[in-house]
């Protein structure tokens, strides 16, 4: 009879070794990763921004994004937004009230800008972490193209 608790005991411990089992774990070379962002410059400069999604998954996806121009402003519903940024500069407007709001079914909203927001530069290196609901919005300089690993953490 001391076997089976035992033998349960083992299994409850064991049990996340084996959800989390190397097999499971997705890995994104970074070559690959640089590669797929030098991708996305040339349709970017055509039309002020490009991305695609690395992965897709129940809980969050992981996107790369290209920009060489400012974007509109956005509020996402149901996704809270981490940035990597991984090459140039932009200011980020965050807060606010969004200009000629727009909300589409999925309750994603997005408008022409932002007014009363706070502004603060982001550059290569750092990580932004964008709550659901709030307003934000990329101003990027004449010029500059920013790319980020975007990562988007359903609520």
């Amino acid at each position: 009879m001391r076997l089976i608790p035992a033998f349960i005991l083992s299994v409850a411990i064991g049990a996340p070794a084996f959800a989390q089992s190397a097999s499971g774990a997705q890995v994104y070379a970074g070559k690959d990763v640089v590669a797929q962002l030098e991708a996305l410059i040339a349709p970017a400069k055509t039309s002020g921004s490009s991305g695609a999604t690395l992965g897709d998954f129940q809980s969050h996806a992981i996107k790369l994004s290209v920009r060489t121009s400012s974007g509109g402003a956005e509020v996402h519903a149901h996704f809270d937004d981490i940035f990597f940024v991984t090459d140039g500069s932009a200011t980020l407007i965050t807060g606010g009230q969004v200009q000629h709001a727009q909300t589409a079914p999925d309750g994603e909203t997005k408008g022409s800008g932002i007014e009363g927001g706070t502004r603060q530069v982001i550059r290569k290196g750092d990580v932004v972490h964008v709550p659901a609901g709030t307003p934000h919005q990329l101003i990027l300089a004449p010029g500059e193209t920013y790319s980020s690993i975007v990562i988007k953490v359903k609520e």
